[in-house]
């Protein structure tokens, strides 16, 4: 172990390889990982040809180089025949190449809730072939909409249900013969529904389905509930309808952003019951099953869930139940024609929200009795876990908040008022009542809560225990970065709770006041979130709700799905609408992914299209250009740049990345066209905002200045000026930020890109302006709104989070190349700034885990990094002389994997493949920013 490798030990940084899951074989790579659409044996893929993906792990860990040179598939219809090596489904046979991910599967159709079974084995590149990997599954969903032979259900309606905040229980008997071999059902229910068979919630899942316009998708789930049925006895079936997204009516003295519906409470599912003898039954919504009111008695997404243990009825969705005295009558339910949106399963959906974490209170304060004040010392996206005893009739009324008053209560400035709370009425057992709400959560810190006894002078409630429960995604984390700043470390710590808190079924603004899917942070905040999470599949779900949300004219909604129409150019904003080309390509950098391409490029050109009916000699003017930037008056709309500005620049960044895009469909016509008209609106852009008497751009603000240099559209001759601009003004304002929402990560990338990292160390690494270090010397748990902590906005927020692109993008140095997508190749080129002595990074690519780490002693750089199998990088090491670089290896691969590619401007080179890599160079007088 070299004195470096046991540095990154003592920093708890382990260089990892992938553990093999097979015999070892005579091929120096074996096939790992196995994924079908992005997922781990998935439920409910309803593509006709579900994409397969895999990785690739060394057989020696200290082997360099290693490839693929071809593979081979086999799909079977049952473990038993894929025993045999054999694909009755598909076998691919040996095909050649390098290609490990998103492979379409090109065999037998496959049917409604078919089960299977897949494995792979790869030839290296010395032609010899591995094992077989470790077989994988996946289960079809619902193939086509005639498989469904069930129907919508739910209550009756009537006049009553436009302002319903109540809750539907439905229910169903039925038989399961002796010889059951598996059971797997389809269903959902809107707004939100939660499944139980025989008492048992039915999955971990929380908030499904996912957030749609209902009258266009509505998202499904599958799963395999053989475990849950008993065979040859009665079972049942029980669902759980709330509200959601999908009916917010109108409510007095409870928050609520708007008001809408889309219909009343429903549910389809369709339960599949087969035998050994080769039979098989179906269990379907219909007229056959019962529908009473909830004991949630209040279920509004904006404004709360209250429920009233009393009004449960105990074995509801138990067989043979016989509904208790004192709780509401069963009846027949009533058979309805539905949302009327499309049925899509997995391959549309994103992965399950789930509870992650939980969280116990660091404080608790009485404030007078009856009302006591829980402090979870965070701030997230949660749900309370209450356990409570007292009389019948007493409750427990929470209210979250962010922030407290001077006198200890909660202040909801920062969320929302009229309050939003969560309310529980005991039933009076003797032992203590346990309660997790179904369908409201909120992000907060503060649990406020209030003690009412069922009628005056009686007791109140007591709380055994009262913790929040962090709910969001269930996408896997994906990155780990580190410095030897410990404001660094808490700047990605504060950023990174605020992503995890709006990273649900669309990625949110805030988890409580607005909980919209604002579309500009989708592409602006892209890459940083990438780095953190793998959203994949959570990105491919918003792109088909940003097709959703476009309207005839061809306008893409600044929110998607769009549940209110908002005004002006809070509906109509070119940074914002833009997420469905910009965001969609940065998906195909990150994953390699063109499915987004495929089905939304016809979207994609009406959009640009509409953009240029908005234009004027090709500029734009509308829009809400650089949003929360720092200007003299409260933040909102911008003030230090013009909107024409922003607009336009991004409608020229839409023209640029659908004339690639248009190139990888096949498209060279569209390709041109998209780029002719791109020069045409680059010569106006410069034309009209171009100032060549000061050298800069419109009102030579930070974001003025930065998006032409980022996008290409400055001439490159003047080009460095520009830059020295944008640094003159930064260093003119105390090393601090002006630009918001739309133009930071312009900003960050035209210094970085520019060489000029050693800027934004200096801009963020400070504590006394507005940015990262203020609001957390503030007390801020969380990223918030406004750059300055401003109570008045929100407290959880991370539409400014851009700068964890430059943690993982330049100062690990770990960079993607769009040629080359899905980190088939990339750069190691970390920047060596400020007085960091260590950056240690991880990401998890889909070729692998990838690394960089560096360190700085008094007299030496030293640099490890580690590029997984069938990859190849450019390591950039800052040093003038390659001769004085050294890089060590054991003997065996020393000379392998690693060429020089060039040296120039103190820096050098070098290519190499896959491996681990320890490069040590003499420290540079002055080390420079890239």
């Amino acid at each position: 172990m070299s004195a470096f490798t046991r540095f990154l030990t003592r920093l708890g940084f382990l260089i990892p390889t992938l553990a093999l899951a097979c015999t070892a074989s005579a091929a120096s790579v074996q096939p790992a990982q196995l994924r079908c659409e992005f997922r781990d044996s998935p439920l409910g893929v309803d593509a006709p040809r579900p994409r397969l993906s895999w990785q690739l792990a060394a057989s020696d860990p200290e082997a360099r180089a290693l490839q693929q040179t071809a593979a081979h598939i086999l799909v079977a219809s049952s473990a038993a025949v894929l025993v045999r090596d054999e694909g009755d489904l598909w076998n691919s046979g040996k095909l050649p190449g390098d290609s490990t991910t998103l492979i379409p599967y090109a065999g037998t159709p496959l049917a409604t809730g078919q089960s299977v079974f897949w494995k792979v084995r790869v030839w290296d590149a010395r032609k010899r072939a591995s094992t077989w990997s470790a077989p994988a599954t996946w289960t079809m969903g619902v193939v086509s909409p005639a498989d469904w032979q069930a129907r919508w259900i739910g209550t009756t309606p009537s006049p009553a249900d436009a302002t319903s905040t109540a809750t539907t229980l439905l229910r169903r008997d039925f038989p399961v013969r002796p010889g059951l071999v598996r059971a797997v059902i389809h269903v959902t229910g809107v707004g939100h529904y939660d499944l139980s068979i025989n008492g048992a919630k039915v999955g971990d899942q929380l908030l499904s389905p996912g957030w749609t316009n209902y009258r266009k998708t509505i998202l499904y789930d599958t799963f395999d509930v053989t475990a849950l049925l008993r065979a040859g006895s009665p079972n049942a079936l029980g669902i759980v309808l709330g509200n959601g997204m999908y009916h917010v009516p109108k409510v007095e003295g409870r928050y609520s952003k708007f008001t809408g519906s889309q219909g009343s409470r429903q549910a389809i599912a369709r339960l599949r019951l087969d035998y050994t003898d080769g039979s098989s039954e179906l269990i379907p919504t219909d007229a056959r099953w019962q529908v009473a009111p909830g004991p949630i008695t209040f279920s509004h997404v904006y404004g709360g869930e209250d429920y009233d243990a009393r009004l449960e009825p105990s074995g509801w969705d138990r067989p043979a139940f016989t509904a208790p005295a004192g709780t509401p009558a069963w009846s027949p339910a009533a058979e309805l024609s539905g949302p009327g949106g499309e049925l899509r399963g997995l391959s549309h959906a994103a992965p399950p929200i789930r509870a992650i974490e939980e969280l116990r209170p660091v404080a608790v304060r009485e404030i007078r009795p009856g009302l006591v004040v829980y402090d979870l010392g965070q701030n997230a996206a949660l749900m309370p876990r209450l356990s409570v005893r007292g009389p019948a009739g007493s409750s427990v009324r929470i209210t979250p908040a962010e922030l407290l008053r001077p006198d200890g209560t909660v202040d909801r400035i920062s969320v929302g008022r009229p309050p939003a709370h969560w309310q529980y009425t005991l039933a009076g057992t003797a032992a203590p009542e346990s309660w997790f709400p179904r369908f409201f959560y909120h992000g907060s810190r503060y649990l406020q809560v209030e003690f009412t006894p069922a009628a005056p002078g009686e007791a109140l409630p007591r709380i055994d225990s009262l913790t929040g429960v962090v709910v969001h995604t269930s996408s896997a984390p994906v990155g780990d970065f580190a410095t030897s700043s410990d404001l660094f470390n808490r700047i990605r710590t504060l950023v990174r709770w605020a992503q995890r808190s709006n990273l649900v079924s669309v990625i949110t603004d805030c988890p409580h006041r607005e909980k919209l899917g604002w579309l500009e942070q989708y592409h602006l905040n892209g890459p940083s979130l990438r780095y953190e999470h793998d959203l994949s599949a959570l990105f491919e779900k918003t792109f088909q709700d940003m097709a959703d949300a476009q309207t005839p004219e061809g306008l893409v909604t600044s929110i998607a799905p769009e549940y209110v129409v908002f005004k002006d150019g809070f509906r109509d904003s070119p940074e914002w609408g833009s997420a469905l080309i910009l965001a969609a390509w940065q998906q195909y950098v990150f994953t390699g992914d063109t499915a987004p391409f495929a089905l939304h490029y016809e979207a994609m050109c009406r959009y640009v299209a509409y953009l240029g009916t908005q234009s004027r000699d090709h500029l734009l003017s509308h829009g809400l250009g650089d949003w929360y930037d720092i200007g003299p008056k409260k933040p909102g709309r911008a003030q230090l740049t013009p909107p024409r500005l922003t607009a336009t620049a991004t409608y020229y960044e839409d023209l640029l990345a659908l004339s690639r895009i248009a190139s990888l469909l096949g498209k060279p016509d569209d390709a041109a066209r998209h780029a002719a008209l791109a020069a045409e609106v680059k010569t106006a852009f410069n034309r009209d905002l171009f100032r060549p008497d000061t050298g800069v751009y419109a009102t030579g603000s930070q974001t003025s200045n930065a998006m032409p240099l980022v996008l290409g559209l400055v001439e490159p001759a003047r080009a460095p000026a520009l830059l020295d601009a944008i640094v003159a003004d930064i260093r003119a304002r105390g090393d601090a930020i002006s630009a918001g929402d739309v133009g930071y990560r312009y900003l960050l990338r035209a210094l970085a890109d520019g060489g000029r990292s050693d800027v934004v160390f200096t801009m963020n690494n400070q504590s006394e302006k507005p940015g990262y270090g203020y609001q957390l010397a503030r007390g801020a748990t969380s990223l918030t709104e406004a750059w300055n902590a401003d109570p008045r906005s929100s407290q959880n927020h991370f539409m400014l989070g851009q700068i964890i692109e430059w943690f993982y993008h330049d100062l690990a140095g770990i960079q993607p190349d769009a040629s080359a997508p899905a980190f088939r190749r990339f750069a190691i080129k970390p920047a060596f700034v400020g007085d960091l002595t260590w950056v240690r990074a991880s990401y998890d690519s889909p070729q692998g885990k990838i690394t960089s780490a560096w360190r700085r002693t008094a007299d030496r750089l030293e640099l490890e990094v580690v590029i997984p199998p069938n990859t190849s990088a450019t390591v950039h090491v800052p040093a003038a002389d390659p001769r004085q670089i050294k890089e060590s290896a054991k003997a065996a691969s020393r000379a392998k994997g690693v060429s020089l590619l060039r040296h120039d401007s103190g820096l050098t080179v070098f290519t190499v493949g896959s491996g681990t890599y320890r490069f040590t160079a003499p420290l540079p007088e002055s080390a420079p920013a890239r």
